[in-house]
């Protein structure tokens, strides 16, 4: 298993805040890059989105500990599986928030995607602060 974190941010919020913002599946799509995602769809505990007009991510809802954390699982069609999970520590009257994706990926392909998705959590970790400024 692959291991990529975002870095840490400081989202100027409570943990229950952060926590009922990441508990609507359809507000991951404020956290993307809209100019490489299309074909967004979302059915409340499932998302999914093509990338750059390459590959379908699917994305479910699988649990998580009420005001602390937030796990999501790859689903059907997307190119490897993953997990992603959102980590929400309280900060004072704020909250440090972190995404760490746990992947199966074959040592070629981890070579190949390990720079994207660091980029890409590290935009969803800033997208998610910008959402509290």
């Amino acid at each position: 298993m692959a291991k990529i974190s975002s870095e840490p941010v400081v989202v100027n919020a409570q943990p229950p805040a952060v926590f009922a913002f990441l508990s609507d599946i359809n507000n991951i799509r404020l956290l993307l890059p809209q100019d490489r995602i299309s074909e967004w769809s979302s059915d409340g505990t499932t998302c999914s989105f093509k990338v750059q007009n390459a590959y379908t991510i699917t994305l479910v809802k699988n649990g998580g500990t009420q005001d602390s954390s937030i796990r999501w699982i790859s689903g059907k069609g997307s190119p490897f599986e993953f997990s992603l999970e959102a980590s929400l520590v309280p900060e004072g009257s704020a909250t440090r928030g972190e995404l760490v994706c746990d992947a199966k990926l074959n040592p070629f392909l981890e070579m190949m995607v390990r720079s994207p998705l660091k980029n890409l959590f590290d935009y969803m970790a800033g997208q998610l602060q910008q959402q509290f400024v």
